[in-house]
């Protein structure tokens, strides 16, 4: 609305001019007219003999007609100070002559063309996409589909309750107790992915599974599991026994149907997880025995006990990611509580090693030796349970995957010998025979 001379070297840089209007009365009739401007101290960019300055544009004087005379710019205006000048800003001359080079041979149209079909790729690869598993790829899916590490550790506490058990050694039992646990465990796993795939993907840690990625169907995992399941359990229960088959069958129950969904209800299903984690070495014993004796207790409470250091410690670094996901851990909700069951479990692995030649599963040697190893879980226990860091955790967990396998070798290094079992049994029923 305001029109000045040298428009294209002048620019207002501070306020705007303020449009004062009056209302004029006279006799009935009634207008509006634009009396005056109003024109408060602006400043102003110009350029003069090469240089920038700022200079003060004084208030324009009153005039008789509605709109002031137009005045020079330049000849009322006073210096107040001089702006430097930004340097114009060249590219690189390597990039220019990339530039050059590359549009070599290119006009505008093709270029304008290529510009789209970058942004459009740009665009396609950010959408989602079903992806497409060849046949070669499905070992290493059906893989994280059902935890192998996980599957592998519990397979090796089977086998070791087996070994622990105080009858001859039988090769063909073991191989079939060992393999129908670890394809229970598969079945297991594969179902827990099944029901967590929508809360698996909003963590980090469990984004890239392979139902969380659509590298398989829903109904493919279903039938993964049950192709596992089902021989699984059979050869439990008519290759083993049937009291094996059924602990089995009652911990892919236990891990699906009551720990999977209380993660998202309560705390105790830490409590429920460590159950399902001891019932592996319980069924190695029962393999080789047929019956749940003590020896297959304490292994079931050794289990028991190391999973709350083990995990307790993998959740405190992962507290962000359950929160996300929606579970209801302990590092989460009762940090205080974590921190204590961790270290809590830490020194009852001692009284656990202890009993163990209590009750004739081990001889004397097995809870000394192990003490150096319990004592410094326990260490790290008190640790993560004093500074309660990230560091701690991280010590605790790593520690945590060496100990059990370290502790099973030494109760098995340790074991009562199968002579000497048979020995005092026999001595002790002729004891009772003179008696």
């Amino acid at each position: 609305m305001c029109v000045f001379e040298t428009l294209q070297k002048v620019t207002i840089i501070k306020r705007f001019p303020k449009v004062i209007v009056h209302h004029y009365r006279s006799g009935k009739h009634e207008w509006l007219t634009f009396q005056h401007f109003t024109l408060p101290k602006c400043q102003y960019v110009t350029k003069a003999n090469k240089g920038l300055y700022q200079r003060a544009k004084p208030k324009a004087e009153p005039s008789a007609s509605s709109f002031p005379e137009k005045q020079p710019l330049i000849n009322d205006e006073t210096v107040l100070r001089s702006v430097q000048q930004i340097p114009a800003i060249m590219p690189h001359p390597s990039s220019l002559q990339e530039s050059e080079g590359s549009t070599t041979g290119k006009t505008p149209m093709a270029e304008v063309a290529e510009d789209k079909m970058t942004a459009q790729d740009i665009r396609e690869a950010k959408q989602w996409k079903e992806v497409k598993v060849q046949l070669p790829d499905l070992p290493g899916i059906y893989a994280r589909l059902s935890k192998i590490k996980l599957t592998a550790l519990v397979a090796t506490t089977a086998s070791a309750g087996f070994a622990m058990a105080p009858v001859p050694f039988d090769l063909s039992c073991f191989l079939l107790a060992t393999i129908g646990t670890g394809l229970a465990s598969c079945a297991a796993n594969s179902i827990n992915q099944f029901f967590e795939v929508p809360f698996d993907s909003n963590m980090n840690r469990t984004k890239n599974r392979p139902l969380v990625r659509g590298q398989i169907s829903p109904l493919h995992a279903v039938s993964f599991a049950v192709a596992c399941s089902v021989p699984g359990i059979a050869l439990l229960t008519l290759g083993v026994n049937p009291l094996t088959g059924a602990l089995g069958a009652f911990n892919i129950f236990l891990y699906t149907c009551c720990y999977t969904p209380m993660k998202r209800l309560s705390i105790l299903n830490t409590w429920v997880g460590s159950v399902v984690g001891a019932i592996p070495p319980v069924m190695g014993w029962t393999a080789a025995t047929g019956t749940v004796g003590v020896g297959a207790l304490l292994l079931g409470g050794l289990l028991y006990s190391w999973q709350f250091p083990h995990f307790n410690a993998l959740s405190w670094n992962l507290r962000e990611d359950y929160s996300r996901g929606g579970y209801r851990m302990m590092s989460v909700t009762h940090p205080l509580l974590c921190k204590q069951v961790a270290l809590r479990h830490c020194i009852a692995l001692i009284g656990l090693s202890t009993l163990c030649p209590v009750f004739d599963v081990t001889t004397w040697t097995f809870p000394l030796i192990s003490l150096p190893i319990n004592l410094y879980i326990s260490y790290l226990g008190y640790r993560f349970y004093r500074d309660s860091n990230r560091s701690s955790a991280r010590k605790l967990f790593f520690c945590s995957l060496w100990h059990l396998p370290m502790l099973l070798l030494l109760m098995l290094t340790c074991k009562k010998s199968l002579f000497t079992n048979e020995g005092a049994a026999h001595h002790k029923a002729e004891a009772e025979v003179q008696a």
